[in-house]
Protein backbone atom coordinates (compact mmCIF):
# COMPACT_ATOMS: atom_id res chain seq x y z
CA UNK A 1 0.00 0.00 0.00
CA UNK A 2 2.71 2.35 0.73
CA UNK A 3 4.62 1.13 -2.07
CA UNK A 4 1.57 2.47 -4.60
CA UNK A 5 0.97 5.20 -2.55
CA UNK A 6 4.38 6.25 -3.49
CA UNK A 7 4.69 5.29 -6.86
CA UNK A 8 1.26 7.16 -7.75
CA UNK A 9 2.68 10.59 -6.38
CA UNK A 10 5.68 10.25 -8.05
CA UNK A 11 3.83 9.36 -11.40
CA UNK A 12 1.70 12.71 -10.98
CA UNK A 13 4.51 14.58 -9.81
CA UNK A 14 6.27 13.88 -12.73
CA UNK A 15 3.06 14.35 -15.04
CA UNK A 16 2.69 17.93 -13.37
CA UNK A 17 6.05 18.92 -13.69
CA UNK A 18 6.05 17.97 -17.24
CA UNK A 19 2.92 19.80 -18.00
CA UNK A 20 3.98 22.77 -16.37
CA UNK A 21 7.18 23.33 -19.13
CA UNK A 22 4.99 21.92 -21.99
CA UNK A 23 5.97 24.75 -24.01
CA UNK A 24 9.34 24.14 -23.12
CA UNK A 25 9.32 20.95 -24.56
CA UNK A 26 7.24 21.70 -27.67
CA UNK A 27 10.01 24.63 -28.53
CA UNK A 28 12.87 22.15 -27.80
CA UNK A 29 11.40 19.66 -30.40
CA UNK A 30 11.58 22.07 -32.95
CA UNK A 31 15.54 21.94 -32.90
CA UNK A 32 18.24 19.42 -33.92
CA UNK A 33 19.60 17.13 -30.72
CA UNK A 34 22.74 16.04 -31.27
CA UNK A 35 23.99 12.65 -32.34
CA UNK A 36 23.60 10.91 -29.00
CA UNK A 37 21.35 11.70 -26.48
CA UNK A 38 19.32 9.66 -23.44
CA UNK A 39 16.38 9.41 -22.23
CA UNK A 40 16.02 11.51 -18.48
CA UNK A 41 19.76 12.08 -18.09
CA UNK A 42 20.45 13.80 -21.87
CA UNK A 43 24.03 14.41 -22.50
CA UNK A 44 25.22 13.55 -18.98
CA UNK A 45 26.72 10.72 -19.36
CA UNK A 46 28.69 12.49 -22.18
CA UNK A 47 30.09 14.61 -20.00
CA UNK A 48 31.38 12.16 -17.36
CA UNK A 49 35.28 11.87 -17.97
CA UNK A 50 38.47 13.80 -17.76
CA UNK A 51 38.69 17.57 -18.69
CA UNK A 52 40.18 16.39 -22.26
CA UNK A 53 36.85 14.39 -22.89
CA UNK A 54 34.45 17.01 -22.05
CA UNK A 55 35.98 20.09 -24.27
CA UNK A 56 36.25 17.17 -26.92
CA UNK A 57 32.26 16.39 -26.56
CA UNK A 58 31.59 20.16 -26.39
CA UNK A 59 33.72 20.68 -29.77
CA UNK A 60 31.94 18.04 -31.24
CA UNK A 61 28.41 19.57 -30.43
CA UNK A 62 29.72 22.67 -32.21
CA UNK A 63 30.16 20.73 -34.79
CA UNK A 64 26.99 19.57 -35.07
CA UNK A 65 25.74 22.76 -34.95
CA UNK A 66 27.68 23.85 -37.69
CA UNK A 67 25.50 21.71 -40.21
CA UNK A 68 21.72 22.60 -38.11
CA UNK A 69 21.85 26.37 -39.04
CA UNK A 70 23.70 27.48 -36.42
CA UNK A 71 22.03 25.84 -33.33
CA UNK A 72 21.96 22.19 -31.48
CA UNK A 73 19.48 21.75 -28.25
CA UNK A 74 20.61 19.28 -25.45
CA UNK A 75 19.45 18.03 -22.04
CA UNK A 76 21.57 17.58 -19.28
CA UNK A 77 19.32 15.72 -17.12
CA UNK A 78 15.86 18.02 -16.20
CA UNK A 79 17.52 21.35 -17.90
CA UNK A 80 17.54 21.87 -21.46
CA UNK A 81 20.41 23.93 -23.01
CA UNK A 82 20.88 25.49 -26.74
CA UNK A 83 24.40 25.76 -27.74
CA UNK A 84 24.80 28.66 -30.56
CA UNK A 85 27.36 29.45 -33.35
CA UNK A 86 24.89 31.30 -35.38
CA UNK A 87 26.34 34.85 -34.54
CA UNK A 88 23.65 36.40 -35.49
CA UNK A 89 21.71 34.37 -33.00
CA UNK A 90 24.72 35.18 -30.35
CA UNK A 91 24.58 38.87 -30.77
CA UNK A 92 20.80 38.42 -29.45
CA UNK A 93 21.40 36.44 -26.55
CA UNK A 94 24.74 38.54 -25.33
CA UNK A 95 22.32 41.98 -25.68
CA UNK A 96 18.96 40.64 -24.30
CA UNK A 97 20.48 37.89 -21.73
CA UNK A 98 22.25 39.57 -19.31
CA UNK A 99 21.96 36.75 -16.59
CA UNK A 100 24.68 34.03 -16.05
CA UNK A 101 23.34 30.59 -15.54
CA UNK A 102 22.87 28.51 -13.09
CA UNK A 103 25.32 26.02 -14.26
CA UNK A 104 28.31 28.31 -13.29
CA UNK A 105 26.88 28.65 -10.17
CA UNK A 106 30.13 26.73 -8.60
CA UNK A 107 32.40 29.00 -9.70
CA UNK A 108 31.13 31.70 -7.15
CA UNK A 109 32.71 29.63 -4.60
CA UNK A 110 35.82 31.08 -5.84
CA UNK A 111 34.84 35.00 -7.22
CA UNK A 112 32.29 35.85 -5.21
CA UNK A 113 29.98 38.37 -6.76
CA UNK A 114 32.89 39.65 -9.03
CA UNK A 115 31.95 41.44 -12.23
CA UNK A 116 32.17 38.70 -14.20
CA UNK A 117 29.85 36.29 -12.94
CA UNK A 118 27.49 38.43 -11.14
CA UNK A 119 23.94 38.56 -10.93
CA UNK A 120 22.45 41.35 -13.41
CA UNK A 121 21.33 43.57 -10.73
CA UNK A 122 24.91 43.77 -8.97
CA UNK A 123 26.98 43.58 -11.75
CA UNK A 124 25.66 46.98 -12.99
CA UNK A 125 26.77 49.02 -10.02
CA UNK A 126 29.87 47.20 -10.10
CA UNK A 127 30.44 47.77 -13.19
CA UNK A 128 29.80 51.19 -13.11
CA UNK A 129 32.31 51.82 -11.04
CA UNK A 130 35.08 49.63 -12.28
CA UNK A 131 34.62 51.01 -15.87
CA UNK A 132 36.78 54.20 -14.88
CA UNK A 133 40.19 52.23 -13.82
CA UNK A 134 40.21 50.24 -17.34
CA UNK A 135 40.22 54.27 -19.35
CA UNK A 136 42.82 53.66 -22.37
CA UNK A 137 45.19 55.98 -19.95
CA UNK A 138 45.43 54.02 -17.33
CA UNK A 139 45.79 50.88 -19.40
CA UNK A 140 49.07 52.66 -21.21
CA UNK A 141 50.54 53.60 -17.82
CA UNK A 142 50.78 50.12 -16.83
CA UNK A 143 53.51 49.71 -20.15
CA UNK A 144 56.16 50.07 -18.41
CA UNK A 145 55.62 46.88 -15.82
CA UNK A 146 54.66 45.01 -18.88
CA UNK A 147 58.03 45.35 -19.80
CA UNK A 148 60.13 44.95 -16.82
CA UNK A 149 58.22 41.97 -16.07
CA UNK A 150 58.52 40.40 -19.40
CA UNK A 151 62.38 41.48 -19.74
CA UNK A 152 62.89 39.80 -16.16
CA UNK A 153 61.46 36.54 -17.81
CA UNK A 154 63.13 36.49 -20.52
CA UNK A 155 66.61 36.47 -18.22
CA UNK A 156 65.26 33.83 -16.17
CA UNK A 157 64.78 31.96 -19.30
CA UNK A 158 68.46 31.97 -20.61
CA UNK A 159 69.47 29.13 -19.09
CA UNK A 160 66.99 26.46 -21.11
CA UNK A 161 68.76 28.20 -24.17
CA UNK A 162 69.80 25.39 -26.21
CA UNK A 163 69.11 23.17 -23.63
CA UNK A 164 66.14 21.07 -25.62
CA UNK A 165 62.55 21.21 -24.96
CA UNK A 166 60.72 22.65 -21.82
CA UNK A 167 57.39 23.60 -20.61
CA UNK A 168 56.86 27.45 -21.05
CA UNK A 169 53.64 27.84 -19.40
CA UNK A 170 54.74 27.90 -15.73
CA UNK A 171 57.04 30.56 -16.78
CA UNK A 172 54.45 32.63 -18.66
CA UNK A 173 51.88 31.96 -16.36
CA UNK A 174 53.85 32.96 -13.07
CA UNK A 175 55.43 36.04 -15.56
CA UNK A 176 51.49 37.01 -16.23
CA UNK A 177 50.55 36.56 -12.55
CA UNK A 178 52.83 38.62 -11.07
CA UNK A 179 52.21 41.43 -13.71
CA UNK A 180 48.75 41.44 -12.76
CA UNK A 181 49.60 41.51 -8.95
CA UNK A 182 51.46 44.90 -9.79
CA UNK A 183 49.04 46.36 -11.82
CA UNK A 184 46.03 45.13 -10.13
CA UNK A 185 47.19 45.20 -6.33
CA UNK A 186 50.67 47.14 -6.59
CA UNK A 187 52.59 44.20 -5.27
CA UNK A 188 55.68 43.03 -7.07
CA UNK A 189 55.89 39.51 -6.76
CA UNK A 190 59.01 37.34 -7.74
CA UNK A 191 57.49 34.47 -9.15
CA UNK A 192 59.35 33.83 -12.01
CA UNK A 193 62.22 33.23 -9.82
CA UNK A 194 60.15 30.85 -7.51
CA UNK A 195 57.21 29.45 -9.45
CA UNK A 196 55.91 27.48 -7.05
CA UNK A 197 54.98 29.46 -4.83
CA UNK A 198 51.79 28.52 -2.38
CA UNK A 199 49.81 31.40 -4.05
CA UNK A 200 50.15 30.18 -7.82
CA UNK A 201 49.99 26.59 -6.72
CA UNK A 202 46.45 27.41 -5.14
CA UNK A 203 45.29 29.65 -7.49
CA UNK A 204 45.79 26.70 -10.38
CA UNK A 205 44.32 23.91 -8.21
CA UNK A 206 41.13 25.91 -7.15
CA UNK A 207 40.40 26.69 -10.99
CA UNK A 208 41.47 22.90 -11.70
CA UNK A 209 38.39 21.41 -8.99
CA UNK A 210 35.87 23.94 -9.98
CA UNK A 211 36.30 22.70 -13.80
CA UNK A 212 36.06 19.54 -12.11
CA UNK A 213 32.83 20.31 -10.54
CA UNK A 214 30.89 22.32 -13.09
CA UNK A 215 29.84 19.25 -14.70
CA UNK A 216 28.91 17.27 -12.23
CA UNK A 217 25.46 18.72 -11.14
CA UNK A 218 25.42 16.15 -8.13
CA UNK A 219 28.21 18.36 -7.06
CA UNK A 220 26.69 21.71 -7.53
CA UNK A 221 24.97 22.20 -4.08
CA UNK A 222 27.41 23.32 -1.42
CA UNK A 223 26.65 20.80 1.10
CA UNK A 224 27.43 18.00 -1.10
CA UNK A 225 30.47 19.74 -2.51
CA UNK A 226 31.46 19.23 0.78
CA UNK A 227 31.38 15.83 1.36
CA UNK A 228 33.75 14.76 -1.39
CA UNK A 229 37.28 14.86 -0.45
CA UNK A 230 38.55 17.27 -2.82
CA UNK A 231 36.59 19.96 -0.88
CA UNK A 232 39.64 20.34 1.99
CA UNK A 233 42.19 20.87 -0.55
CA UNK A 234 39.98 23.24 -2.16
CA UNK A 235 39.21 24.89 0.80
CA UNK A 236 42.71 25.67 1.90
CA UNK A 237 44.01 26.72 -1.43
CA UNK A 238 40.72 29.34 -1.51
CA UNK A 239 41.47 30.19 2.39
CA UNK A 240 45.86 31.10 1.01
CA UNK A 241 44.11 32.97 -1.88
CA UNK A 242 41.27 34.99 0.26
CA UNK A 243 44.30 35.80 2.86
CA UNK A 244 46.51 36.85 1.00
CA UNK A 245 44.12 39.32 -1.13
CA UNK A 246 42.92 40.57 2.42
CA UNK A 247 46.09 41.54 3.54
CA UNK A 248 47.27 43.84 0.58
CA UNK A 249 43.49 45.68 0.58
CA UNK A 250 44.39 46.29 4.10
CA UNK A 251 47.48 47.52 3.59
CA UNK A 252 46.65 49.38 0.84
CA UNK A 253 43.80 51.32 2.72
CA UNK A 254 46.44 52.15 5.09
CA UNK A 255 48.29 53.47 2.78
CA UNK A 256 45.22 55.44 0.89
CA UNK A 257 44.54 57.37 4.31
CA UNK A 258 48.01 57.84 5.56
CA UNK A 259 48.99 59.61 2.11
CA UNK A 260 45.45 61.36 2.08
CA UNK A 261 46.35 63.29 5.45
CA UNK A 262 49.73 64.09 4.42
CA UNK A 263 50.13 64.86 1.06
CA UNK A 264 49.59 68.51 -0.33
CA UNK A 265 47.59 69.49 -2.66
CA UNK A 266 51.22 69.32 -5.14
CA UNK A 267 52.21 65.78 -4.17
CA UNK A 268 48.38 65.23 -4.93
CA UNK A 269 48.60 66.57 -8.36
CA UNK A 270 52.29 64.75 -8.61
CA UNK A 271 50.43 61.91 -7.55
CA UNK A 272 48.07 61.51 -10.25
CA UNK A 273 50.31 61.83 -12.93
CA UNK A 274 51.75 58.42 -12.17
CA UNK A 275 50.37 55.01 -12.64
CA UNK A 276 48.47 53.73 -9.65
CA UNK A 277 47.01 50.01 -9.39
CA UNK A 278 43.52 49.40 -9.49
CA UNK A 279 43.04 48.70 -6.16
CA UNK A 280 43.96 51.70 -5.51
CA UNK A 281 42.06 53.54 -7.55
CA UNK A 282 39.17 51.26 -6.55
CA UNK A 283 39.82 52.14 -3.01
CA UNK A 284 39.84 55.98 -4.59
CA UNK A 285 36.53 55.86 -5.97
CA UNK A 286 35.05 53.90 -3.23
CA UNK A 287 35.22 56.85 -1.03
CA UNK A 288 32.03 57.58 -1.25
CA UNK A 289 28.65 55.49 0.13
CA UNK A 290 27.71 53.64 -2.86
CA UNK A 291 31.54 52.54 -3.71
CA UNK A 292 33.13 49.12 -3.14
CA UNK A 293 33.42 47.52 1.21
CA UNK A 294 36.00 45.65 1.49
CA UNK A 295 34.20 42.21 0.56
CA UNK A 296 33.54 43.42 -2.59
CA UNK A 297 36.95 44.92 -3.32
CA UNK A 298 38.12 41.45 -2.58
CA UNK A 299 35.60 39.55 -4.81
CA UNK A 300 37.09 41.89 -7.76
CA UNK A 301 40.55 41.58 -7.46
CA UNK A 302 40.15 37.40 -6.82
CA UNK A 303 38.67 38.40 -10.34
CA UNK A 304 40.96 40.34 -12.00
CA UNK A 305 44.03 38.22 -10.20
CA UNK A 306 42.07 34.76 -12.20
CA UNK A 307 40.94 36.52 -15.14
CA UNK A 308 44.23 38.15 -15.72
CA UNK A 309 46.55 35.81 -15.44
CA UNK A 310 44.88 32.81 -17.57
CA UNK A 311 43.92 34.56 -20.33
CA UNK A 312 46.96 36.46 -21.01
CA UNK A 313 49.39 33.57 -19.97
CA UNK A 314 47.33 31.07 -22.41
CA UNK A 315 46.65 33.69 -25.15
CA UNK A 316 50.59 34.27 -25.03
CA UNK A 317 51.60 30.12 -24.56
CA UNK A 318 49.66 29.08 -27.51
CA UNK A 319 51.21 31.96 -29.66
CA UNK A 320 54.71 30.73 -28.66
CA UNK A 321 53.71 27.07 -29.78
CA UNK A 322 51.98 28.09 -33.16
CA UNK A 323 55.28 30.21 -34.46
CA UNK A 324 57.21 26.72 -33.20
CA UNK A 325 55.28 24.98 -35.29
CA UNK A 326 55.11 27.23 -37.93
CA UNK A 327 58.69 28.44 -38.28
CA UNK A 328 57.76 30.82 -41.54
CA UNK A 329 55.20 32.93 -39.76
CA UNK A 330 57.83 33.48 -36.60
CA UNK A 331 59.89 34.91 -39.40
CA UNK A 332 57.91 37.28 -40.49
CA UNK A 333 57.14 38.17 -37.28
CA UNK A 334 60.36 38.79 -36.32
CA UNK A 335 61.32 40.51 -39.42
CA UNK A 336 58.80 43.11 -38.22
CA UNK A 337 60.16 43.22 -35.10
CA UNK A 338 63.30 43.78 -36.21
CA UNK A 339 62.34 47.11 -39.01
CA UNK A 340 60.37 48.32 -35.37
CA UNK A 341 63.19 48.24 -32.73
CA UNK A 342 66.32 48.58 -35.82
CA UNK A 343 68.48 45.97 -33.79
CA UNK A 344 68.27 48.14 -30.70
CA UNK A 345 67.76 46.21 -26.82
CA UNK A 346 66.15 49.88 -25.83
CA UNK A 347 62.78 48.73 -23.97
CA UNK A 348 59.19 48.24 -25.35
CA UNK A 349 57.19 51.44 -25.71
CA UNK A 350 53.59 51.77 -26.56
CA UNK A 351 54.42 53.31 -29.94
CA UNK A 352 56.38 50.44 -30.75
CA UNK A 353 53.27 47.97 -30.08
CA UNK A 354 51.38 50.16 -32.69
CA UNK A 355 53.61 49.11 -35.38
CA UNK A 356 53.73 45.53 -34.74
CA UNK A 357 50.71 44.86 -37.20
CA UNK A 358 51.55 41.59 -38.22
CA UNK A 359 52.75 40.18 -34.22
CA UNK A 360 49.08 41.78 -33.01
CA UNK A 361 47.15 39.69 -36.53
CA UNK A 362 49.31 36.21 -35.36
CA UNK A 363 48.33 36.96 -31.69
CA UNK A 364 44.49 37.20 -33.19
CA UNK A 365 44.78 33.96 -35.03
CA UNK A 366 45.93 32.49 -32.25
CA UNK A 367 43.11 33.68 -30.32
CA UNK A 368 40.61 32.33 -33.25
CA UNK A 369 41.71 28.57 -32.91
CA UNK A 370 42.45 28.91 -29.49
CA UNK A 371 40.04 31.66 -27.41
CA UNK A 372 41.15 30.79 -23.13
CA UNK A 373 37.23 31.19 -22.85
CA UNK A 374 35.79 28.83 -25.51
CA UNK A 375 32.26 28.79 -24.18
CA UNK A 376 29.78 31.71 -22.55
CA UNK A 377 26.25 30.10 -20.54
CA UNK A 378 23.43 32.58 -20.43
CA UNK A 379 20.13 32.27 -18.52
CA UNK A 380 17.53 32.26 -20.77
CA UNK A 381 14.93 33.91 -18.37
CA UNK A 382 11.58 34.67 -20.82
CA UNK A 383 11.01 33.59 -24.03
CA UNK A 384 13.57 34.61 -26.88
CA UNK A 385 13.21 34.56 -30.62
CA UNK A 386 16.54 34.11 -32.81
CA UNK A 387 16.97 35.98 -36.17
CA UNK A 388 17.39 32.51 -37.29
CA UNK A 389 13.97 31.72 -36.42
CA UNK A 390 13.72 29.74 -33.64
CA UNK A 391 12.84 30.70 -30.33
CA UNK A 392 14.51 29.72 -26.94
CA UNK A 393 12.28 29.01 -24.30
CA UNK A 394 12.05 30.58 -20.54
CA UNK A 395 14.23 28.98 -18.27
CA UNK A 396 16.99 26.89 -20.53
CA UNK A 397 20.42 28.35 -21.22
CA UNK A 398 22.02 29.38 -24.24
CA UNK A 399 25.78 28.30 -24.83
CA UNK A 400 27.51 30.44 -26.98
CA UNK A 401 30.58 28.47 -28.45
CA UNK A 402 33.23 30.64 -29.16
CA UNK A 403 35.56 28.02 -30.37
CA UNK A 404 32.51 26.82 -32.89
CA UNK A 405 31.98 30.28 -34.06
CA UNK A 406 35.76 31.01 -34.92
CA UNK A 407 35.97 28.05 -36.72
CA UNK A 408 32.63 27.69 -38.55
CA UNK A 409 33.56 27.17 -42.46
CA UNK A 410 30.45 29.07 -43.45
CA UNK A 411 32.21 32.31 -42.03
CA UNK A 412 35.69 31.90 -41.69
CA UNK A 413 36.03 29.96 -45.32
CA UNK A 414 37.18 26.38 -46.33
CA UNK A 415 41.03 27.08 -44.70
CA UNK A 416 38.50 28.08 -41.15
CA UNK A 417 41.32 25.43 -39.48
CA UNK A 418 44.17 26.65 -40.81
CA UNK A 419 46.73 28.77 -38.70
CA UNK A 420 46.82 32.11 -41.13
CA UNK A 421 47.73 35.17 -39.57
CA UNK A 422 46.79 36.99 -42.81
CA UNK A 423 43.44 36.39 -42.85
CA UNK A 424 43.15 39.43 -40.28
CA UNK A 425 44.87 41.66 -42.91
CA UNK A 426 41.91 41.53 -45.44
CA UNK A 427 39.21 44.03 -45.52
CA UNK A 428 36.43 40.87 -45.17
CA UNK A 429 37.89 40.23 -41.53
CA UNK A 430 37.93 44.00 -40.22
CA UNK A 431 34.28 44.23 -41.74
CA UNK A 432 32.45 41.21 -39.90
CA UNK A 433 30.19 40.68 -37.94
CA UNK A 434 31.19 41.41 -34.13
CA UNK A 435 30.20 38.30 -33.21
CA UNK A 436 32.59 36.10 -35.80
CA UNK A 437 35.54 37.13 -33.35
CA UNK A 438 35.16 37.36 -29.74
CA UNK A 439 38.08 36.17 -27.77
CA UNK A 440 37.13 38.52 -24.93
CA UNK A 441 33.40 38.01 -25.77
CA UNK A 442 31.22 41.68 -26.74
CA UNK A 443 28.16 43.01 -26.40
CA UNK A 444 26.93 44.49 -22.47
CA UNK A 445 29.08 42.42 -20.58
CA UNK A 446 31.93 42.07 -22.47
CA UNK A 447 35.82 41.99 -20.38
CA UNK A 448 36.84 45.13 -19.85
CA UNK A 449 40.06 43.65 -19.46
CA UNK A 450 40.60 43.43 -23.12
CA UNK A 451 42.82 46.42 -24.01
CA UNK A 452 44.80 45.33 -20.84
CA UNK A 453 45.58 41.56 -21.98
CA UNK A 454 46.43 42.55 -25.60
CA UNK A 455 49.20 45.24 -24.34
CA UNK A 456 50.17 42.28 -22.40
CA UNK A 457 50.45 40.10 -25.24
CA UNK A 458 52.02 41.83 -27.58
CA UNK A 459 54.91 43.14 -24.80
CA UNK A 460 55.57 39.93 -23.59
CA UNK A 461 56.13 38.52 -27.14
CA UNK A 462 58.10 41.25 -28.60
CA UNK A 463 60.09 41.18 -25.64
CA UNK A 464 60.96 37.39 -26.00
CA UNK A 465 60.69 37.21 -30.34
CA UNK A 466 63.51 40.00 -30.01
CA UNK A 467 65.58 37.19 -27.81
CA UNK A 468 64.68 33.73 -28.60
CA UNK A 469 64.33 31.80 -31.57
CA UNK A 470 61.13 29.68 -30.90
CA UNK A 471 61.75 26.01 -31.84
CA UNK A 472 59.62 22.84 -32.13
CA UNK A 473 58.52 19.71 -34.31
CA UNK A 474 57.64 21.54 -37.22
CA UNK A 475 53.32 21.04 -38.32
CA UNK A 476 53.02 19.20 -41.29
CA UNK A 477 49.89 20.50 -42.27
CA UNK A 478 48.54 23.91 -41.57
CA UNK A 479 46.09 22.19 -39.35
CA UNK A 480 47.64 22.67 -35.94
CA UNK A 481 47.01 19.87 -33.87
CA UNK A 482 47.17 20.76 -30.08
CA UNK A 483 44.92 18.62 -27.75
CA UNK A 484 43.33 20.50 -25.66
CA UNK A 485 40.94 20.39 -22.01
CA UNK A 486 38.86 22.32 -20.46
CA UNK A 487 39.82 23.68 -16.82
CA UNK A 488 37.63 27.08 -16.45
CA UNK A 489 39.69 27.76 -19.74
CA UNK A 490 40.64 26.01 -22.31
CA UNK A 491 44.41 24.42 -21.92
CA UNK A 492 46.97 22.43 -23.95
CA UNK A 493 46.68 19.02 -22.44
CA UNK A 494 50.77 18.14 -23.20
CA UNK A 495 51.43 21.52 -22.12
CA UNK A 496 53.36 23.77 -24.16
CA UNK A 497 56.50 22.08 -25.02
CA UNK A 498 58.88 24.25 -27.07
CA UNK A 499 62.57 24.87 -27.41
CA UNK A 500 64.49 28.57 -27.27
CA UNK A 501 68.06 29.45 -29.40
CA UNK A 502 69.59 32.84 -28.54
CA UNK A 503 69.09 34.88 -31.83
CA UNK A 504 72.33 37.03 -32.19
CA UNK A 505 72.70 40.47 -33.09
CA UNK A 506 71.56 42.26 -35.54
CA UNK A 507 73.01 45.72 -36.29
CA UNK A 508 71.20 47.75 -38.64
Amino acid sequence: MILFFVVTVTVLWVILFRYRRRRMYELAALVAAPDVELPIIGISFSLIGNNQKVLATLQSFSYQAMKHGGILRSWLNYRLYFLMVNPEDIEIILKQSLEKDELVESIREVLGYGSIFAPVSIWRRRRKILAPAFKQKIIEGYMEIFYNQAESLTTKLHSFAGTGTFDIFPFITANSFNAVCETAMGVNLDVVKNRETNILTSLTHVLHVTCHRVFRVWMHPTWSFKLFPCYTGFKRCMDVLNGFIDDVIEKKQMEFKIEKNSLTEADKNYQCQNSKSFLEYLIELSQADKGYNEVELREEMMTLLIAGTDTSALATSYTLLLLAKYPKIQEKAYQEILEVFQGSDRPVVKEDLLKLKYVEMVIKESMRLYPPVPFIVRKIETELPLSSGKILPANSGGVISIWGVHRDPKYWGPDAEHFNPDRFATEQVRTQHPCLFMPFSTGIRNCLGTQYAMLAIKTTLATILRKYKIVGQEESSPIPNIPCKLEIMMKAVDGYHIAIEERKVVNM
